[in-house]
């Protein structure tokens, strides 16, 4: 549960917004590089000069996100509801086991 709902019900909601391929494609690179960002955020506080690679991560996955966006002809789904900015991980998970 998550905010209410189930998460198969904020995946299905979040599919509707991402069924043309090239969308699908986007995202599926996209999310994990803005995933994998946080991590090495935390180790550049204690690594000097490694800012610049979870930099480019956020900065190229969140471009593929919105490029996705715009071939697909519909806003992000987080622009209505912000509790999608924690749906797309999940959605990505369930798509690579062929359950999205």
């Amino acid at each position: 549960m998550f905010a209410g709902r189930s998460w198969d019900d904020w995946i299905s909601e979040y599919a509707q917004s991402h069924r043309h391929p090239l969308n699908r494609l986007c995202h599926t690179f996209g999310i994990p590089m803005i995933a994998l960002s946080i991590p090495f955020f935390i180790a550049s506080i204690w690594v000097d000069g490694l800012w610049i690679w979870p930099s480019a991560l956020f900065i190229v996955g969140w471009i593929l996100q919105f490029i996705g966006h715009a071939i697909e002809g519909k806003p992000p789904e987080f622009f209505k509801d912000w509790h999608f900015l924690f749906v797309g991980l999940r959605w990505w998970w369930a798509k690579l086991r062929g359950r999205a």
